[in-house]
C-alpha cells in the first residue's frame, strides 16, 4: 500500500513538472514567434566557396533566411531541403521587360523559381533593388514600368499555380525618406511618393506583401554630424539617446529611429499596417580599396571593432523581441550586408567590406545569428527524472 501511494506520488509528480516544462516551452516558442527573423545578404562571387557548401553550413547555423540579390539558378537549387527562406531580386536591368511582356517574367520565373520550389522555401521576390535611384539616363523613368513590372511578375507566378510568393520592391532608406528626424515627421520624399509609392502601396496591401527597405545607420550617422557613434552602435551610456519632442518617445539607437520614420511615413500615407522587411543593414569593418582599414584614406569609423558592436547590439535587439516604439512587434525580417565581403575576379575585396565571413567559412565575430527558436531542453528534463527517480527510491525507503 505505502508503495502503491509513492508510485502515484512520483507519477503525479512527474506530469506537474513535464506538464510545466511543456507550458513554459509553449510561452518562449509564442514570444520567439514575434522576434524579427534575421538572414544575410549573400552573392556568390570568384573566390568564395560552392553555394551549396555555403547553403549547409548556413543551415548548420540556424540561419532563418537568405537574399540572393543576384540569383543565378544554381544558388536557388544549393537551398533546396535547407528550411531557409530565400528572398530573390529580380535584377534592374530586367524590370522594364517586365512590365512591357509578362511572358519576360514567366521566363525568369522558369530559370529561377519553377525547378527548385518548394524545395527550395522561395517567400518573396523583390523587383529590382532601389530601381528609383539607380536608374541609367538610357532608360524610361521608372514610374512609368515600376508597378506594371510588380503586377506582370505576380501574375505569371498565378499563371504556374504558386500563390504564396509574395512580389515587392526595394527601396533605400536615404533615397525615399524624406525625413529621419524627428522619426515622427518622416514622410516620402517627393514627386516619389506621389508617383511610385501610392500606388505601390495599394499594390503591397492588395496583395499582403511587405515593403523593403535597405536600412544603414553607418550611412546616416555619416551624414549627420550630431548622431554619435554610441547612438548608431547600440551603446548604452548617458547621453546616448535622443528624443522625439512631438510623440515624448525616447529612442536609444539610430535603427529604431529609422524604422519608426518609415512606419510614420508609411502612416501618413494611409498604410500603416504593412509589414517592413529590412532587406539590408551591417556596418562596414573597411573602408579601403584592398587592403586594412589602417591605410591612407581609410574611415577610422569603418572598423572591425565598430563592426562587432553594431552586429552584436542589432542582433540582442531584435532577438529581444521589443520591436520598436511605434511598432510593438518591430520589423518582419532583417537581412544583415553581408555574408562574404565583394570579391574581384582575381578574389581579392574591394572597397567597402561588409562581411561578417571569411572565405573559409568562419565567422568573424562571435555573434550568435541563429533564428533563435526555442525548443525543449533535453538536459533539464533529464535532470528532472533523475531527481524524480531519486525521490521515488527514498519514498520506498520509509
Amino acid at each position: 500500500m505505502h508503495f502503491l501511494l509513492s508510485l502515484r506520488f512520483f507519477v503525479f509528480s512527474l506530469i506537474t513538472v513535464l506538464s510545466l516544462c511543456f507550458q513554459s516551452h509553449r510561452a518562449s516558442a509564442a514570444a520567439a514567434t514575434t522576434r524579427t527573423a534575421i538572414g544575410f545578404t549573400y552573392t556568390p562571387s570568384p573566390g568564395l566557396p560552392p553555394p551549396e557548401q555555403v547553403a549547409n553550413y548556413l543551415s548548420s547555423l540556424d540561419v532563418a533566411a537568405v537574399r540572393l540579390v543576384n540569383p543565378t539558378p544554381a544558388a536557388v537549387r544549393a537551398f533546396s531541403y535547407t528550411n531557409i527562406s530565400l528572398l530573390l531580386s529580380v535584377p534592374n536591368y530586367l524590370v522594364p521587360s517586365f512590365a512591357r511582356n509578362r511572358s519576360s517574367a514567366t521566363l525568369w520565373l522558369y530559370d529561377h523559381v519553377l525547378p527548385f520550389h518548394p524545395r527550395s522555401r522561395i517567400t518573396l521576390i523583390s523587383v529590382g533593388v532601389d530601381v528609383i535611384s539607380s536608374a541609367s539616363p538610357d532608360v524610361s523613368d521608372p514610374s512609368t514600368y515600376l508597378i506594371t513590372a510588380l503586377r506582370n511578375l505576380r501574375l505569371a507566378l498565378r499563371d504556374l499555380g504558386i500563390h504564396w510568393i509574395s512580389v515587392s520592391t526595394t527601396f533605400s532608406f536615404i533615397n525615399v525618406v524624406a525625413k529621419t528626424f524627428p522619426p515622427s515627421s518622416g514622410e516620402f520624399q517627393e514627386p516619389v511618393n506621389s508617383i511610385i509609392m501610392r500606388p505601390l502601396l495599394q499594390f503591397l496591401e492588395d496583395t499582403n506583401s511587405s515593403f523593403l527597405v535597405n536600412l544603414n545607420p553607418y550611412n546616416v550617422y555619416k551624414l549627420h554630424a550630431e548622431i554619435t557613434v554610441g547612438f548608431a552602435l547600440f551603446r548604452e551610456g548617458a547621453f546616448n539617446f535622443r528624443d522625439d519632442v512631438i510623440t515624448g518617445v525616447r529612442y536609444h539607437n539610430l535603427f529604431d529611429m529609422m524604422v519608426d520614420s518609415v512606419i510614420t511615413a508609411l502612416t501618413v500615407s494611409g498604410h500603416e499596417d504593412i509589414p517592413i522587411v529590412v532587406t539590408e543593414t551591417g556596418w562596414p569593418c573597411s573602408d579601403g580599396g584592398s587592403g586594412s582599414n589602417q591605410q591612407a584614406g581609410a574611415t577610422p569609423d569603418a572598423s572591425e571593432l565598430y563592426a562587432e558592436m553594431y552586429l552584436k547590439g542589432l542582433v540582442s535587439h531584435l532577438k529581444s523581441g521589443l520591436g520598436t516604439p511605434l511598432r510593438r512587434e518591430g520589423v518582419a525580417q532583417t537581412y544583415i550586408y553581408q555574408l562574404f565581403d565583394e570579391m574581384t575576379e582575381k578574389g581579392n575585396g574591394k572597397g567597402q567590406q561588409w562581411g561578417v565571413m571569411y572565405p573559409n567559412l568562419t565567422l568573424k565575430y562571435q555573434i550568435d545569428f541563429s533564428s533563435g527558436s526555442q525548443s525543449i531542453n533535453h538536459h533539464k528534463i533529464s535532470r528532472i527524472l533523475k531527481i524524480s527517480i531519486f525521490s521515488l527510491l527514498l519514498l520506498m525507503l520509509m
